[in-house]
């Protein structure tokens, strides 16, 4: 690096990877127009874009930029594998008065080419330059996956060799893997090429019925020459965990056995024994529940975290659930950044323009709390929340056509009471108000008691009954009558009413620790919440017990109402659990197993909504899927119809997963996306192996969805279920169950 005329400068040099710069079309920095460039005007104004943009709602709100400066950057646990590793350096600042500086470093293995880029600087003056280099050593390998895989799958492993060197003939190949990856057609070739070519050469590979990460090492040499490719890879099941739980209720000095038998393939299995002197909630299994739920709404991705607040008053946590709370309520206050609007408030998807009334309420409570538990919030991000309240506080009027009308203003006073800012001109309108819901009326009571009025907190419930009339919301506030019976829970606990706040508890308690009861994420996270508040502030004695497993006894006296120990599952070894009573009085015992079964034990299966599949080429013709020649390409096609049975369906969800060996074309990336024009929806996720779908669906209507796909990687792979739900009324489903798919090399292609 120099400069061209011998001038004191201050530099930095970066080396990326040119692929990603194409995908980003990112520019070598230019600061010299960057910082003398023309002012703006100093007047202001104002334009109608956004409004005018949003009529597009269909399609252009949907466009998504590439890239985001880190803002994306997996948080997930080093266990993870990092499935692509991009050449990524970046050196500096140096100082250079002078002649010239060079600086060496070690390549990573890539095959390819990168740009470097460096940006200087120095009293005014700046500049830029930038060159390509191809990255290339006299033998070179590189070997080739999916991006993910599933067990029991086979598949072949291309592998690429390029020589540079005319001496080089005779190139041995030996691959090597760890995890639930094996070679099958032997770990070792050696292949005779041309001088200066190119050949490619497959391996036969399996994978186990486990899931987890798995490597491959790929080392080609040829005398003194020598390169090597590793490969991480994700082997993971794309099924749905399924939890079992045993349960006993021990008396003093009773004891309780229970066999722990694995249920699922290796590496999906674990297993908790839950104990508790309250009545049982199922904590475990719930939570777990929660943090997996695979969307990420504002209600999703605000349920994930909530709970886990509040876990510390009623169970002894260890290090790494510390670390791991820690972990996932700052992450969940991070990504809450991208579904802030320009109102202020929270959309429902990020990115939308328009805001989400409950899950804005949602979202600024739960950023409350997590501030008031020592998490840094920006206050800037509360600031805008609480303006965004108060307007919409101000501007609200009672709408009758909605269900929650007057519980959607109450939680709205309540998370400002919260905040700090009670809205009391707006609590009193409301209170005057006839007619006014019963769970409007304990919310809006909860706002009294945070606002410093307890007796006008008490006065409003005085005569209110605690029954909430059976309903479900797909939608608005994804409510139900045990939501609220939780938010009636939350207000006694405020009000220190334990004893009416105990016959909830129990109500509650009985749903949680009911598996077979289904609950959607709004239920599970505002009844775990509201049940660990009430629960950790009542003083029940210690919990003394002692457990064994497989024969080795541990004594426990725990001072919080819920004690979880986790057992060491080992593949799918069983174990034998044993506890006995130590406290005078009652205790709840029970153990929850959790495993992924093997591919293809699903079943159709249909309940309101019903569903159609069919692949066609890319002219529409119908194909058959179950073998397919390498590099096609092809549509997956899939139709959801309402029966018409009820009104319009809101919030639901298609999950398709595809084959392992099947990749997904994202039109996106390539501004194409009206090749397989869709029907419209509200939001769309594309992942590696899937794509997650959301829509409404009006009575008596049906909409088609279509995804672009190549078949890539030949093998032998399992095409798991197709799905729609409503994400809030387990009532509303369809599925068609997964097979087996081929996918084949063309004829005459070794």
């Amino acid at each position: 690096v120099s400069e061209k005329t011998n001038q004191k400068m201050t530099y930095t040099v970066a080396v990326v990877d040119e692929g990603l710069l194409d995908i980003t079309r990112f520019k070598t920095p230019d600061p010299w127009n960057r910082f003398y460039a023309r002012e703006a005007l100093g007047v202001k104004t104002w334009d109608l874009f956004d409004n005018v943009m949003g009529a597009f709602g269909g399609s252009i709100e949907r466009l998504l930029a590439v890239g985001g400066d880190m803002e994306a950057k997996a948080k997930d646990d080093d266990a993870r594998a990092n499935r692509f590793k991009p050449v990524v350096k970046f050196f500096g600042p140096f100082t250079l008065s002078g002649g010239s500086n060079t600086h060496k470093f070690i390549m990573p293995q890539y095959v390819g080419s990168v740009r470097t880029m460096v940006v200087a600087g120095y009293e005014g003056a700046y500049g830029k330059e930038e060159k390509a280099t191809p990255v290339r050593k006299p033998l070179m390998v590189l070997a080739t996956l999916p991006r993910v895989l599933g067990p029991e799958e086979t598949l072949k492993l291309p592998i690429t060799l390029f020589t540079q060197e005319k001496s080089i003939h005779n190139v041995k190949i030996d691959v090597k893997t760890t995890g639930p990856l094996t070679v099958t057609s032997g770990a070792s070739q050696t292949v005779s090429m041309s001088a200066g070519g190119d050949m490619t050469v497959n391996f036969d590979m399996a994978v186990k019925s486990a899931t987890g990460k798995a490597t491959v090492e790929v080392t080609a040499s040829s005398g003194n020459f020598k390169a090597t490719d590793v490969i991480e890879i994700e082997v993971r099941n794309p099924n749905t965990p399924v939890t079992k739980t045993t349960e006993s209720v021990l008396e003093a000095a009773k004891s309780w056995s229970s066999d722990v038998v694995p249920f699922g393939i290796s590496g999906t299995n674990s297993a908790v024994l839950e104990v508790s002197n309250m009545p049982p909630i199922d904590m475990g299994s719930r939570l777990r529940y929660l943090i997996h739920y695979p969307y990420g709404c504002i209600e999703q991705t605000t349920s994930s975290v909530f709970p886990q607040l509040y876990l510390d008053q009623v169970k002894v946590l260890t290090e790494t659930e510390k670390n791991t709370i820690q972990r996932n309520v700052t992450a969940g206050i991070e990504r809450l950044k991208s579904f802030m609007t320009r109102d202020n408030g929270f959309s429902y998807w990020p990115g939308y323009e328009s805001s989400d009334a409950w899950g804005s309420s949602y979202a600024g409570h739960f950023l409350i709390e997590a501030e008031a538990k020592g998490y840094y919030v920006p206050a800037d991000m509360l600031k805008r929340w609480k303006k965004y309240q108060k307007n919409k506080a101000l501007e609200w009027r009672r709408n009758d056509s909605y269900y929650n009308s007057d519980l959607m203003q109450a939680y709205r006073l309540y998370t400002l009471s919260l905040a700090g800012a009670p809205e009391v001109s707006s609590m009193n309108r409301l209170r005057e108000m006839s007619s006014l819901s019963p769970n409007a009326s304990w919310t809006l009571a909860a706002a009294y008691a945070k606002a410093g009025q307890p007796e006008a907190a008490k006065k409003l419930i005085a005569n209110l009954s605690m029954k909430i009339t059976p309903y479900r919301e797909m939608g608005y506030t994804y409510g139900s009558d045990l939501r609220d019976r939780a938010l009636i829970l939350e207000t006694l606990s405020l009000l220190n009413d334990r004893t009416k706040g105990f016959q909830i508890l129990k109500e509650i308690s009985s749903a949680l620790s009911n598996y077979g009861y289904w609950m959607s994420t709004q239920e599970v996270a505002y009844c775990l919440k509201a049940v660990t508040a009430f629960a950790g502030a009542e003083k029940r004695g210690d919990l003394k017990f002692s457990y064994t497993i497989n024969g080795k006894s541990v004594s426990a006296t725990v001072n919080k109402p819920i004690a979880q120990i986790q057992l060491p599952i080992q593949g799918t070894q069983k174990l034998a659990v044993k506890i006995q009573n130590e406290s005078s009085g009652i205790l709840y015992a029970r153990v929850i197993a959790e495993g992924t079964p093997a591919r293809g034990q699903e079943e159709d299966a249909e309940s309101n909504l019903g569903l159609s599949v069919r692949y066609t080429d890319t002219d529409g013709r119908e194909i058959d899927v179950t073998r397919l020649e390498q590099g096609t390409e092809f549509m997956a096609e899939v139709t959801i119809n309402h029966p018409g049975v009820r009104g319009t369906y809101e919030n639901l969800a298609l999950a398709q997963v595809f084959p392992s060996g099947w990749e997904i074309n994202n039109l996106r990336l390539t501004g194409d996306e009206n090749f397989a024009a869709s029907s419209a929806f509200t939001y769309q996720d594309i992942r590696d192996d899937r794509v997650y779908t959301f829509f409404n669906l009006g009575a008596l209507s049906r909409v088609t969805y279509r995804v672009m796909l190549t078949a890539s990687y030949a093998g032998t792979y399992y095409l798991p279920a197709v799905s729609c739900e409503a994400m809030y009324d387990k009532s509303i489903y369809v599925r068609k169950k997964g097979y087996t798919v081929e996918v084949v090399k063309p004829a005459g292609v070794q």
